[in-house]
């Protein structure tokens, strides 16, 4: 993933979140048509908050994505957005979801941040704040 750094008014981030959820019972219902119309709902959802979807997979018993929202979006509101979304619409447009699962998501779900650097590099620099030189302050008259 490169180094992308956006800007709000209040903010520069790079943030981004791999989230993973599953049908109920992990039943293998994510295919063919269904599978197409999940793909296009979570794209609607992701545009509609403005937010980037860097990889998308739909398994058939899985759904793993990679996206960048603004940093006042939780993981777990960001998780929520697109399995109610896609859910609601989902089990509208094909009976048998209806039919076969009493709700099309199991109720949990797996996130974890991502970033250019990794939690071993984030570590390493504050462990060694203190071991570092600090750097000569530039600029000024009479410098």
């Amino acid at each position: 993933m490169s180094r992308r750094v956006r800007t709000s008014p209040a903010a520069a981030y790079d943030l981004g979140y791999h989230v993973v959820w599953c049908p109920k019972y992990r039943r293998r219902v994510l295919s063919g048509r269904v599978k197409t119309r999940l793909e296009e709902l979570i794209g609607a959802k992701a545009a509609e908050h403005d937010w980037e979807i860097i990889a998308l997979e739909v398994m058939p018993d899985h759904v793993q994505l990679l996206v960048k929202p603004h940093p006042k979006n939780s993981p777990s509101y960001v998780a929520n957005q697109f399995k109610a979304f896609t859910s609601h619409h989902l089990r509208a447009e094909f009976p048998h979801l209806r039919s076969r699962l009493p709700t099309l998501w199991s109720r949990s779900y797996f996130v974890a941040s991502v970033g250019a650097l990794s939690a071993h590099t984030v570590q390493r620099y504050i462990e060694t704040r203190y071991e570092r030189v600090p750097r000569a302050k530039t600029g000024g008259a009479g410098a």
